[in-house]
Parts: C-alpha cells; sequence; structure tokens
C-alpha cells in the first residue's frame, strides 16, 4: 500500500487502521484543517473499523514530527493541523471555529525588525483571527 513507507518513516508500524487514518488524511485532492476531534469525527463517516482516539492521536503528532502535517497553534488549549505543510498564512474565524488558507500573495510584505542572537526565521506565517 502507498502509506506504509510514510507509517514506517514516522517510526509507526503499518496496522490497518493507521493506514486507513493516511487514507482519510492523505487521499484527497484538497489540503484541509483539522483537530484530532475533528479527524476521529471525519474518520468514523468514512470507517466502519472502530479506531482509538489514542491512535489518531499518536499517528497525528508523529506525522507532524516528520513533516507530514503542519501544526497551528490558535491558543493554548487549541491546536489544529493542516495537510497543506507549506508555508502560508491563515484566517481563524473565532464565532464558527474554523481556519481558512490566506493566499501569501494576499499578505503584503512583512519586515521583521528583531534579531534573535545565533537564530534565523524560518518562515513567517500570519494568523489573523476574525470576529462578527
Amino acid at each position: 500500500m502507498k502509506y506504509i513507507e510514510k507509517l514506517r518513516n514516522s517510526g509507526l508500524r503499518p496496522t490497518k487502521q493507521r493506514l486507513q487514518i493516511c487514507e482519510v488524511l492523505f487521499n484527497s485532492e484538497k489540503t484541509f484543517h483539522f483537530t484530532i476531534n475533528d479527524l476521529d469525527q471525519k474518520i468514523k463517516k468514512q470507517i466502519s473499523d472502530k479506531i482509538s482516539l489514542a491512535t489518531i492521536y499518536n499517528t497525528v503528532h508523529a506525522f507532524e514530527k516528520k513533516g507530514y502535517l503542519k501544526q497551528i497553534p490558535i491558543n493554548s488549549n487549541q491546536i489544529y493541523f493542516d495537510t497543506n505543510i507549506s508555508d502560508h498564512h491563515h484566517f481563524y474565524d473565532l464565532k464558527e471555529e474554523k481556519l481558512i488558507d490566506l493566499e501569501n500573495a494576499d499578505v503584503g510584505p512583512i519586515n521583521i525588525l528583531k534579531k534573535i542572537n545565533g537564530k534565523k526565521i524560518k518562515s513567517v506565517e500570519v494568523l489573523v483571527k476574525l470576529e462578527d
């Protein structure tokens, strides 16, 4: 199967449940944003087998560590993941609790003036919070 290598590279055995998680995450033309609970609900709709929340959590975090998913912290207790791992910006709708891609072309130049000794900027990603 096409996801076995991705699982092994993430340090995970390619079990049936993990392969099913891969299908939901990566077998889509469009990238998407999700929380662990969102993904759990999506899996329940698409897959008849029961997959524990712990398996979903561990798989998602292993994929994020390997760079297959991007983590987007909204606040101290709300974390989204993105299947689009490129550097890009986001809107976050506070009422709908929804993350929306914001194209790089839709954001003007960003000039970071502060420097941190011994560190270089890897990327700059803007999170714009929206309210009604």
